[in-house]
């Protein structure tokens, strides 16, 4: 009798369900990656996991799961992250956005009201997140984004033509580089991570910048820094809104409160944690 021919599964493929299965990766971060070798959706992932896929896409499959396994981001092996329903390319030249800097966009929409005309700054746009979730869901917002970084821009500037936000990005350190006028409100998600902190060297944040990490000594030092200039930036009456650490929100709050802020309050993000500090600049 003739012998069927001993083929390995790595010559011939693997299945999908096989390559979730043996990867010894989160479910979610596996099918994420492998979609992005097939070019589908999880939806389709989930129906067809008993498919083979061939032998170069199983060795692709394989390489991605590998440097995930390593601790690279998912989103800079994929070159895409999700942020208020945007799909935005994100690299190694940015922070990664996460789900917890959405409360900070909700927040400033509140103080945007809907067809209203006004003037936003964002200061540190990074890959564009917040300035082009504003611009999507406002259109009629005069936006100015700022960043020290030119590889940041630049990113920020793609991300903003793949989305239609019409979005005024300039290269500066906070306040230094723009022209003169004032904003209805000035939003940011600054370094606010202490520069001895231990999770600098842990997961995600060894593959992130440090400039869009660290915050001084404290973590606090770029929050002082725009909490300061946003003095003389805001119109009487607008509003400053940052992002902070979870452990951050009293000592925030103090320092608006100290350098004249009305209304000053904190908020929790969808995790129940200190995330965002708010103040009223009444002139």
């Amino acid at each position: 009798m003739k012998e069927s021919p001993a083929v390995s599964t790595v010559e011939t493929g693997a299945t999908i369900g096989g390559l979730l299965r043996e990867c010894g990766l989160p479910r979610l971060e596996a099918e994420l990656l492998i979609c992005s070798i097939l070019g589908c959706e999880r939806v389709w992932l989930l129906a067809h996991a008993e498919e083979t896929i061939d032998s170069s896409g199983a060795r692709s499959a394989r390489a991605l799961l590998a440097r995930r396994r390593a601790g690279e981001p998912v989103c800079h092996i994929t070159g895409w992250r999700e942020f208020y329903g945007l799909a935005l390319r994100v690299t190694p030249a940015v922070l990664i956005p996460r789900p917890e800097t959405e409360r900070l966009v909700e927040l400033a929409l509140d103080r945007l009201p809907s067809g209203a005309p006004g003037r936003v700054l964002e200061l540190g746009t990074g890959s564009g997140a917040i300035a082009i979730a504003l611009a999507r869901e406002r259109p009629g917002l005069a936006i100015v984004a700022t960043d020290v970084s030119e590889a940041a821009l630049a990113l920020a500037r793609r991300n903003a033509r793949d989305h239609g936000a019409e979005i005024d990005f300039v290269l500066s350190d906070w306040f230094d580089a723009l022209a003169p006028g004032q904003f209805d409100l000035i939003v940011s998600n600054p370094p606010y991570v202490p520069a001895g902190d231990i999770h600098l060297e842990r997961e995600d944040l060894r593959f992130e910048p440090r400039l869009a990490l660290v915050g001084g000594e404290d973590g606090l030092a770029c929050i002082r820094e725009i909490a300061t200039g946003a003095q003389n930036r805001l119109r009487p009456g607008g509003s400053l809104l940052m992002e902070h650490g979870h452990d951050q929100g009293g000592r925030s709050a103090e320092l608006l409160s100290a350098l004249g802020y009305a209304e000053v309050a904190d908020f929790r993000d969808l995790a129940g944690l200190p995330r965002v500090c708010a103040g009223v600049w009444r002139g």
